[in-house]
């Protein structure tokens, strides 16, 4: 039976519920250290279809791809406590303040060092930013297909895949070659909890940094069990020009973010009539609140 390697790109996202004062530098880079960290949602979705992949061809292997600072390792263990193999880490100071074009970049330079690979998975855009431009830019640098929006993998086989995409105005059903690059909206099915077997296994997963950092006696385990080696990537470990990586390859600058909060200022209560509503519509559409 045919096996599948699979590459999730999963970013780990400020919780952009808890936007305060702090959350812009002077640079114009959130201030991802003032704010909770979290799997951006639309990740996780795709996470799920990677992995009825993999329930559905046995063998199959799940590989999670992120781009950050050492705290991003979290999602990769999450990934794998969830059902992902293993995962990569690409980190370094000189991918610092990437936009959307420096980070597909990067990871487009990350999956060519990878090499292997069938289907590249990710969620349709990150809460931080909702662009939804990386997955389709990998896909251009790679140079591979790309399908956007997808709700569901419907079938997948040695040579093509097909999908239900959701559009604006209804869903639409597309075939495409292996490989492809595919985006998975919010409206897929949710990723499956986490599975108390693999937490047990994968706890200890951490990258050589972390490693390097910790002060328990696990060092051993890691020659032993060498599926606990979450595999960190540097500039150095990937072919890259500097001059595509960080601020200085982004060409997308933040002025100033807001946190905007919603006030009703005045309140109405009408009785449940037809008069009553009738009337009402009325008032909204002359003052084209509606219509």
């Amino acid at each position: 039976m045919k096996t599948f390697k699979i590459i999730v790109l999963a970013k780990q996202v400020p919780d952009t519920r808890n936007v305060g004062k702090d959350a812009m530098k002077a640079d114009g880079t959130v201030n991802r250290a003032a704010l909770p960290a979290i799997f951006n949602p639309e990740d996780l979705n795709a996470l799920e279809q990677a992995l009825r992949i993999k329930d559905q061809f046995p063998g199959s292997t799940i590989s999670i791809l992120t781009m950050g600072p050492g705290r991003a390792a979290d999602i990769i263990r999450e990934g794998m406590f969830r059902g992902a193999d293993d995962g990569y880490l690409l980190t370094d100071r000189a991918f610092a303040g990437s936009d959307t074009l420096a980070t597909s970049y990067a990871l487009s330079r990350a999956i060519a060092k990878i090499k292997e690979y069938d289907l590249i998975v990710c969620g349709r855009q990150a809460i931080d930013g909702d662009t939804a431009q990386v997955g389709p830019q990998v896909a251009e640098k790679l140079h591979l297909p790309q399908i956007t929006y997808v709700e569901e993998i419907q079938q997948v086989d040695a040579k093509s895949i097909t999908l239900k995409r959701r559009l604006e105005n209804g869903v639409e059903v597309v075939k495409a070659p292996i490989p492809s690059v595919i985006t998975i909206t919010g409206s897929a099915s949710p990723c499956r909890s986490r599975n108390a077997r693999l937490l047990m296994k994968y706890k200890h997963a951490k990258t050589v940094t972390e490693r390097q950092n910790a002060n328990e006696d696990y060092l051993s385990l890691y020659s032993d069990r060498p599926y606990l080696n979450i595999q960190e990537l540097t500039v150095n470990d990937v072919v890259v020009e500097a001059s595509q990586l960080g601020l200085t390859g982004s060409p997308t600058k933040v002025k100033k973010i807001d946190n905007v909060v919603l006030q009703a200022k005045d309140a109405r209560k009408i009785e449940p009539s037809d008069a009553e509503i009738n009337l009402l519509m009325k008032e909204l559409i002359d003052s084209h609140t509606i219509g």
